[in-house]
């Protein structure tokens, strides 16, 4: 996708994502711990803020893991999935992290929903 095209699709996402939730419109880090509470699939419940930061690194693994750099190494005692990297990821700069997250995430709700 071009970088319009990946901005005009994450702004739909987000305004589908702020409909169906009856809130604000989203930004990157919350779609990460929507994320993160998908992959985690023990559904909605209060979470402490180290929590919140583990599903939003569980999120970016997911996303990363479409890529080749993770790889899902299995889940511990308490139903939390754990990734190892596989490949580092590049050096991007700030603008392309941006668009190459926002795709991801875009590809992501477009297999969920």
């Amino acid at each position: 996708m071009t970088p319009a095209q990946v901005n005009f699709k994450w702004d739909e996402l987000q305004k589908r994502i702020a409909t169906d939730f009856d809130t604000d419109i989203p930004d990157i880090k919350v779609m990460l711990f929507l994320i993160g509470v998908q992959e985690l699939g023990q559904g909605p419940k209060k979470f402490s803020k180290r929590q919140k930061e583990e599903l939003m690194h569980i999120a970016n693994c997911k996303l990363f893991s479409k890529l080749g750099f993770y790889e899902l190494e299995g889940l511990d005692q308490d139903g939390w999935p754990h990734w190892k990297v596989i490949n580092a990821i590049p050096n991007y700069t700030l603008l392309e992290q941006e668009m190459i997250i926002k795709s991801l995430i875009i590809d992501y709700f477009d297999e969920v929903l």
